[in-house]
């Protein structure tokens, strides 16, 4: 079951973040967000109400902190996004959501069967792969301060920043518990909203413009459709969260960059270098081994 459901939480977070980057790529990451942030937390209100339970102080206060962190990792990884290239953004970020809840996981005590340990090392290896960037790609910006400048805002960059905020707020969702229903995840959208609505303020106050509007029906569609989505896969993630290990629940949810990737190779005919299709057949004979052992 755990299983199952953090792999659903991978496929919705892997269409939701192509579909919101390429909002982002007509807009900017923060006017998509007010887009997706919103409509994402209706869902998870109307769900949480659904399902009952009791909106908790303390429950509601980590999802919120999860919500914080995820806020920031959502602004950070939009921007990254519409600077692409996906196919080296989405797994960049991945990598470094899945290696934090991993570590901690191990760190609480938890302990993997070998055929889910070794499922568990070959996503992690698949991710790695998958996030391979050709070498030119790198020293491009070339020397100096402006070049580092442009490092530090290129897509990659900004991709682990946003992973590292990612793996936060997948370790403190799994700190909130899951004797309140799906409260937490309403703490946690709102702990967005505040983030965006914060980042959109110092925007204004900065007088440096908020970039093109989101403008027509399909371009709206998109962002309330990914942030529905992005949603659905923060109920998801939680229930697989705790229905098992944070470690387990955590890398099959990482997974969802494969999504990404071959959207936008659909999409954008972003060629996919041999050790990326190495990598996502990592990930399969990875996912089969982890379902093996948890079955």
């Amino acid at each position: 079951m755990v299983t199952a459901l953090a792999l659903s939480a991978a496929l919705a977070y892997g269409v939701a973040d192509f579909l919101g980057g390429a909002v982002a790529r007509k807009a900017t990451a923060l006017k998509a967000l007010t887009w997706c942030v919103p409509i994402g937390l209706a869902v998870v209100l109307v769900s949480a109400l659904l399902a009952g339970g009791t909106a908790s102080p303390g429950p509601m206060a980590w999802g919120f902190a999860a919500g914080l962190s995820g806020g920031a990792g959502l602004i950070t990884f939009y921007r990254a996004l519409a600077r692409g290239p996906m196919n080296v953004v989405a797994p960049v970020s991945a990598l470094a959501s899945a290696v934090l809840p991993v570590a901690v996981g191990i760190a609480l005590g938890e302990r993997l069967d070998a055929s889910v340990l070794a499922g568990v090392l070959l996503c992690l290896v698949a991710i790695g792969l998958v996030s391979m960037e050709a070498g030119d790609a790198r020293e491009a910006a070339g020397p100096g301060p402006a070049g580092w400048r442009r490092v530090l805002d290129s897509g990659p960059a900004m991709a682990g920043v946003s992973g590292t905020c990612f793996g936060i707020f997948f370790i403190l969702l799994k700190a909130a518990g899951d004797g309140t229903g799906l409260w937490p995840i309403v703490g946690a959208r709102v702990g967005n909203l505040v983030i965006v609505a914060a980042a959109l303020l110092f925007m204004v106050l900065r007088g440096g413009g908020l970039g093109p509007r989101v403008s027509g029906r399909t371009l709206i569609g998109l962002a309330l459709l990914s942030g529905t989505l992005d949603a659905g896969a923060n109920v998801l993630y939680f229930l697989a969260a705790h229905g098992g290990m944070l470690s387990l629940a955590a890398v099959l949810t990482s997974l969802y960059p494969a999504i990404t990737v071959l959207l936008a190779r659909i999409a954008y005919s972003e060629r996919l270098r041999v050790i990326q299709r190495v990598g996502m057949g990592v990930a399969v004979a990875g996912v089969a081994l982890v379902t093996a052992g948890a079955n």
